[in-house]
């Protein structure tokens, strides 16, 4: 049985359809990236399997698992007054849960172990670096991920190195924990090189599959083309942008 299956679904923002006709499922041990343009829908329809974004129509379901979700932005800033400790437990509040019980802080110590933190546990965390405070939000993630794994680009804004870390950590999750993974990323390189399965959104999908499957197909040949970087993401790239121009299938074009 599927840990999350989405059926038809539609969201819309007014008259704009966010997010049009989208079906696919999660198993258990599965790695599923979401890639596509600036302006797909990819962030949408992650909030929309939370259900912290309405849907228009179609239909979600979640089998009672546990889901850790690491957003794009934040819920927690980077100035928190709190230690390492207790904003990794504060994760455990994502069950509903108001008072902390022994084996929520059992389970926070396990993941700041998982994740090599256990030694700055009782550092603030904004003394700590972007990429530490990053790795502290992941933790504070799998607290609640017992089963599923939700990270809306977890490496915006990091340097190579760290980058290469915390995509080595989630890989690792999947492999030897079988933590199902739900990634949006602009990365199609990197999705390939770590997911079992590719959604390429366009508002609507324009590919569901494994990634070996997409990697013969025309989505990823034209992608592939393309320098992946926020410059040339966006609808217009500057004068300063040497990335190969194309235009992708779909509605969304690249200049």
């Amino acid at each position: 049985m599927a840990l999350l299956e989405c059926k038809n679904v539609c969201v819309n923002y007014g008259s704009f359809e966010a997010c049009k006709n989208v079906t696919f499922q999660i198993n258990q041990g599965d790695y599923l990236c979401v890639v596509g343009a600036n302006g797909s829908g990819k962030s949408t329809l992650v909030q929309a399997t939370l259900g912290l974004t309405k849907i228009k129509s179609g239909s979600i379901l979640r089998n009672k698992i546990g889901i850790g979700y690491l957003p794009q932005k934040n819920i927690i800033s980077r100035d928190f007054p709190a230690t390492v400790k207790e904003v990794v437990l504060s994760g455990c509040t994502a069950n509903g849960k108001i008072f902390f019980s022994k084996n929520d802080r059992e389970n926070a110590k396990k993941q700041m172990a998982r994740l090599g933190l256990d030694s700055i546990e009782n550092r603030p965390f904004s003394d700590l670096s972007g990429g530490q405070q990053q790795r502290v939000l992941l933790a504070r993630a799998l607290c609640a991920a017992k089963q599923l794994l939700v990270l809306d680009e977890p490496v915006t804004g990091l340097d190579p190195v760290v980058t290469d870390e915390l995509y080595s950590i989630i890989r690792k999750l999947n492999k030897e924990e079988h933590i199902a993974v739900l990634m949006v990323s602009h990365d199609v390189h990197r999705a390939l090189q770590n997911a079992t399965h590719i959604l390429h959104m366009n508002n609507e999908p324009l590919f569901f599959g494994s990634a070996s499957e997409y990697q013969k197909s025309q989505f990823y040949s034209t992608m592939s083309n393309i320098e992946v970087c926020e410059t040339h993401l966006c609808t217009h790239c500057g004068t300063d942008c040497n990335a190969t121009h194309i235009h992708l299938p779909g509605k969304f074009k690249h200049d």
